[in-house]
């Protein structure tokens, strides 16, 4: 099958090359403007900070921002390469033709067309992926995985996205055919059905796939926990302790679940480094997320946008200029739905990019908002220790480009985060 090139196909092409370039442009000059500001203050720790953070810990974090910052770039390049190679270069269209050479047409086929879509381009990204466990985080400090482990968890995240993504798109994929005109309104109940449902038996069946979930045994620190939660009106299913050691030397606590499959759990490396108050605050800092609705709201939103996301990719799967601009020849006499999935989903993050910077601001005043909840529930000053303690231990930059902090950073930098707490003891 040939590329028929028309009009509206051409202008389309045209589109999603500005788009490319543009977003592909402004997160090199991010990543530019980010590592020259890191590097630049390096050897001088923010005067805020002179008490609290030393030096050599200060060079670290530049470092390492620095060296993630470099990989990304790469990482740039390659993404922007595979998808130029997918489309306007023929990529897409000779899997789809020689799986319908194999395999003939129909759902088998289509499917077989998304897995190896995606099987392809998680082999393309794996020695990128290599480079960033065995080099940049091994050379810092902060890797704990073997290679036997980083496979197994590369196979096992494979079968699990395999055994949960194939039968979901099966069904998408046969209302597309099969639901008439508004197809795409099915299919988003579908799939924010599918989401929720993810919400409940992550905690539970999925993320045991991957780690050791143990209950937490430290009565003390239970009961602390427990009077916390029975202050801020919260329950959860359980307290557990998460093996975050076995991969890396990184601490996090969170929330999972939803409903009443909710459950905090705390990485192993968590809980070692931070006293009981500070564990206080950072919990605070979590049911302060729950308090204020942010994860509803985060569903909310996800609602709608999907919704919309569904509606344009009703319209765009039936335009023949859809597929042709970008490479791909329509089916003749059997479904394109899977080729229009896979044409979408590419296509859609590049205009989604220029809206980072709302999102992002977005979050960062929940972040704002769940750390004054915690004051209230909890010493400020164990809150600030306990973020001074997980910058450090995580080498998270303090002197962040501000504009990079704007259109990316999902929490506020160190310093405006400080700034609303007391100085810590």
């Amino acid at each position: 099958m040939t590329v028929v090139s028309t009009p509206a196909a051409t202008a389309w092409t045209a589109l999603f090359c500005v788009l490319l370039l543009a977003g592909l442009l402004t997160r090199l000059w991010l990543a530019s403007r980010q590592m020259r500001h890191v590097a630049r203050h390096r050897d001088a720790v923010p005067p805020a900070f002179a008490g609290t953070v030393d030096p050599a810990a200060h060079r670290k974090a530049a470092d390492y921002t620095v060296a993630k910052s470099r990989l990304g770039l790469l990482d740039m390049a390659l993404g922007a390469a595979v998808l130029v190679g997918w489309t306007l270069l023929g990529g897409l269209n000779l899997l789809n033709e020689s799986l319908q050479a194999l395999l003939g047409t129909g759902l088998w086929q289509q499917l077989a067309l998304l897995g190896a879509f995606f099987l392809v381009g998680g082999l393309l990204e794996l020695p990128l992926a290599w480079v960033k466990t065995f080099r940049v985080e091994e050379r810092f400090g902060f890797n704990k995985m073997t290679l036997g482990l980083w496979l197994s968890d590369g196979v096992k995240g494979a079968l699990v996205g395999g055994a949960i993504g194939l039968p979901i798109a099966a069904l998408v994929l046969w209302l597309m055919q099969a639901a008439g005109g508004l197809w795409w309104l099915w299919a988003w109940g579908v799939w924010m059905g599918f989401n929720l449902l993810l919400l409940v038996l992550y905690p539970t069946v999925i993320a045991p796939l991957f780690n050791r979930f143990e209950p937490l045994n430290d009565d003390a620190l239970r009961q602390r926990i427990d009077a916390l939660m029975a202050r801020c009106g919260f329950s959860a299913k359980g307290l557990f302790v998460m093996d975050g050691s076995k991969r890396s030397a990184h601490a996090n606590a969170y929330f999972t679940g939803f409903g009443p499959a909710k459950r905090v759990v705390f990485f192993d490396t968590l809980l070692q480094r931070l006293n009981p108050g500070e564990i206080d605050a950072v919990l605070a800092h979590e049911l302060g997320h729950f308090k204020h609705r942010h994860v509803v709201k985060r569903i909310g939103l996800m609602f709608a946008v999907s919704l919309l996301g569904f509606a344009l990719l009703g319209w765009l799967s039936g335009q023949t200029w859809f597929y042709t601009g970008l490479g791909v020849s329509l089916n003749l006499g059997s479904p394109n739905s899977a080729l229009a999935l896979l044409l979408f989903t590419s296509v859609v993050p590049l205009a989604t990019f220029f809206i980072t910077p709302l999102t992002s601001h977005l979050s960062r005043q929940q972040e704002f908002e769940a750390d004054a909840y915690a004051m209230q529930h909890a010493d400020g000053r164990d809150l600030a220790q306990a973020l001074l303690k997980l910058y450090k231990d995580n080498a998270s930059t303090l002197t962040p480009d501000p504009l990079f902090v704007k259109f990316y950073y999902s929490h506020p930098p160190a310093g405006e985060r400080l700034a609303r707490m007391p100085v810590p003891a």
